[in-house]
């Protein structure tokens, strides 16, 4: 008797189909329904975070107007936000080794929601911006995860397409909360348009909880072993080539968040003096963003990374000259090619880091929108000092400076690998 019960456990893990399923579970694959589940819940965590987080580009001169502040000022609604991002997103990373991933996307995304309906009836600047702080905190939650989810979920053959998915998702979103908010805002007010827009968020919280399928391959860590996380983010911190993606997801930010930031104004002024709707409508080009991103992932397992980054470097910086001709075709075509290399720059570093990470992808990723977000919120107010004292031509000029920055960093990488390689045929 004592034997058949010490030999029944023995028997139960030695079976193959247990054991198989058990320690190495399968991948999502590609046209199987947990891939089709998973793109549509992290297309609405991309639309709902991201509409969230930008939609208040469009309203900054109507900041300033109601408020009675600068043009600098106004853009706090956007920087400090960026700002309490980026290090959450750092502290998210940490948590959700304890928490779980759906789980903490899911709370960041209600109480950011809500914290946008909040924003809606406060009166004075002071508690906007607090309001906005808070909202960039909570939303920690959702950008680092979900980058780690997809890195561990998604089989790594079809990960830059899924990237790409998301990313896109990212761009509808940001695109349609500045729309939105544009013509919300021409109708009603803005406290009315972020209201509505809190509302539809919440809604997205919830389809994406009910979407997400469950984490097969994410090890819970219980507790907060602060030792585990600094040494894993000390670990990635010392590897040059995930420094150089952190880096360039500096720069696509940072020209990309200061272009938009500051053509609100532009456009507000003369010689054009358009009005909110007309000003929304230059967010359309977004929609370049969202077809960019989704082919993103093909091209670059087809081309390699590189190429798709100095390519995305060179349309930032073209767009970026563009929008110095007068006539408001040039500064859409330039608007359109800003975004388009935006889009593609930022879906094939995000996915890189996923794949130069071997360990520890959350921390990795947490890192690399860590940097991201910074650019965001540091070059998005210096960007106003350009603007107050120079005028368009001076915003143009900090921008290229990054895209020029940027195109030195990858062709410096390229250099060092091929010295690399020639000093060991040597």
């Amino acid at each position: 008797m004592n034997s058949r019960t010490l030999t029944v456990p023995h028997k139960r893990s030695a079976c193959p189909e247990t054991s198989a399923s058990e320690e190495i579970p399968s991948y999502i694959k590609q046209g199987s329904k947990a891939y089709t589940r998973a793109g549509i819940a992290l297309f609405l965590a991309g639309f709902a975070s991201f509409s969230l987080i930008y939609c208040v580009q469009p309203l900054l001169p109507d900041f300033a107007n109601s408020f009675g502040i600068s043009p600098t000022q106004s853009s706090l609604a956007l920087s400090v936000t960026t700002g309490f991002l980026s290090f959450a997103i750092v502290l998210a990373g940490a948590f959700s080794q304890a928490m779980g991933r759906r789980g903490l996307m899911f709370c960041s995304m209600t109480l950011a929601a809500l914290l946008n309906c909040v924003v809606a009836v406060l009166p004075e600047w002071h508690g906007v911006l607090l309001a906005r702080s808070l909202e960039g905190f909570v939303l920690g939650g959702v950008p680092a995860v979900a980058m780690a989810w997809l890195a561990e979920e998604i089989d790594p053959k079809d990960l830059g397409k899924a990237m790409g998915l998301y990313v896109g998702g990212v761009a509808f979103g940001a695109m349609m909360g500045r729309v939105s908010m544009g013509l919300l805002t021409e109708i009603a007010s803005w406290r009315v348009a972020m209201g509505v827009l809190g509302a539809l968020c919440l809604l997205s919280a919830i389809g994406f909880v009910l979407l997400l399928p469950a984490s097969q391959h994410f090890v819970r860590k219980p507790g907060l072993n602060l030792n585990y996380h600094l040494q894993s983010w000390k670990m990635h911190l010392q590897d040059l080539k995930l420094i150089k993606l952190y880096v360039i997801g500096f720069m696509l930010i940072s020209i990309f968040v200061t272009l938009f930031n500051y053509s609100t104004f532009r456009l507000t002024a003369e010689p054009y003096s358009f009005n909110q709707t007309q000003v929304s409508f230059i967010f359309l080009a977004f929609a370049f963003g969202i077809v960019s991103s989704s082919m993103a992932g093909s091209l670059a397992d087809r081309y390699g990374r590189t190429p798709l980054l100095i390519a995305a470097f060179v349309l930032m910086l073209a767009g970026a000259l563009l929008t110095l001709m007068t006539p408001i075709i040039g500064i859409i075509c330039g608007v359109a090619l800003v975004t388009t290399g935006f889009f593609v720059g930022h879906s094939v570093a995000s996915s890189a880091v996923g794949a130069a990470a071997k360990s520890a992808k959350g921390h990795a990723s947490s890192l690399y929108l860590l940097f991201y977000y910074l650019g965001s919120s540091i070059s998005g107010s210096v960007g106003g000092w350009f603007w107050q004292h120079g005028g368009w031509p001076a915003v143009v000029m900090f921008t290229a400076s990054y895209a020029v920055a940027g195109l030195l960093l990858i062709y410096a990488g390229i250099w060092r690998e091929k010295h690399a390689a020639h000093s060991q045929v040597l």
